[in-house]
């Protein structure tokens, strides 16, 4: 990608983020105030999610800013696993508003508090969809233009906000209007399983990349496919990979004929990290050459992950682990 167009790309992702935060800003405002004229839990829930919006954003674009720089003396792998820490700061928030969410819901249902009114909450929910819509379309603007993963990331949960709005909304109104009493908690008890479940699929890609996760089992067989193009190669084994951030690694042996000199290997080196990079861009690659038939026997993958078993599929591969979802 030459410096103009990626320029622009991170120009776009840029105003992006920033109207992210800037409505999340203007949400929280308006459903604090909404909050205190109706004493509504499942607006408070809903408070509680677009603030959390604008801290997960806020949080965000630190980790990816920190994971963007380069290798230095002390971090010679990068700094990717920051985007993982922001995550996880994020998750802790989630997870102690959803507790604290559900707690107020349980007692507004035992009849410690009531919804005052409702036609600020109705008003300021309708205002957050109509803002939200403008935001998304925004994203996916975006998103067709730079192909952001962190954009892409952001679009998905405000997507959830679309339902959260609407919950709200239908929770004051059978409430108030139509006198269902206790429906405004049993919202509010909704939203509060609802940010407990974000967290936990949140938290569990950020646990992926600090354990340093193998790839999906259908990227590593895509990663095979490609190696085991060139023509030179007698097998591969002891294939590790990891992911930090938004940066691939990956490391792995190889056997060549024992014959071959130092350049030679070298330069079949080079032609496989070539059409690897080609596939599969911005990975950082360790390749190890080994003579055909040498055998470690300390690997935990000794095998020939070149040598299909009878479904197709590498037997050596399957042993590492199902793919991650």
């Amino acid at each position: 990608m030459d410096m103009t167009r990626a320029d622009t790309h991170a120009d776009l992702n840029r105003k992006a983020a920033l109207a992210s935060i800037s409505v999340a800003v203007l949400l929280v405002g308006m459903k604090a105030w909404a909050v205190l004229s109706t004493g509504s839990t499942a607006m408070l829930g809903s408070l509680a999610d677009t603030a959390l919006d604008l801290v997960a954003s806020l949080a965000t674009l630190l980790g990816v800013w920190v994971a963007s720089q380069p290798d230095d003396h002390n971090h010679r792998f990068g700094h990717g696993k920051a985007e993982a820490l922001a995550a996880m700061f994020q998750v802790v928030l989630i997870s102690i508003s959803a507790i604290g969410l559900a707690f107020r819901a349980v007692g507004q249902f035992l009849g410690q508090a009531q919804v005052a009114e409702a036609e600020s909450g109705v008003v300021v929910s309708t205002i957050a969809l109509g803002a939200t819509l403008a935001l998304l379309a925004y994203q996916r603007h975006v998103i067709r233009q730079t192909g952001s993963l962190a954009i892409s990331t952001d679009n998905v949960h405000y997507k959830s906000d679309l339902f959260l709005n609407l919950a709200v909304i239908a929770a004051l109104v059978l409430d108030t209007y139509v006198g269902i009493k206790g429906a405004d908690a049993v919202f509010a008890f909704g939203i509060a399983l609802w940010l407990a479940w974000g967290a936990w699929g949140a938290s569990q890609e950020a646990v992926d990349q600090l354990m340093d996760h193998e790839w999906p089992l259908e990227k590593r067989e895509r990663f095979l496919e490609v190696v085991a193009q060139h023509p030179e190669l007698k097998g591969l084994h002891d294939l590790r990979t990891r992911t930090s951030g938004n940066r691939d690694f990956v490391q792995f042996h190889v056997w060549v004929d024992g014959r071959m000199t130092v350049t030679e290997a070298h330069r079949v080196m080079d032609e496989i990290e070539d059409k690897l990079m080609a596939e599969f861009p911005g990975v950082e690659i360790l390749i190890h050459p080994d003579p055909e038939g040498l055998v470690d026997e300390d690997m935990m993958g000794a095998e020939n992950l070149l040598s299909p078993g009878p479904d197709g599929t590498s037997p050596a591969i399957l042993a590492q682990g199902a793919p991650n979802t």
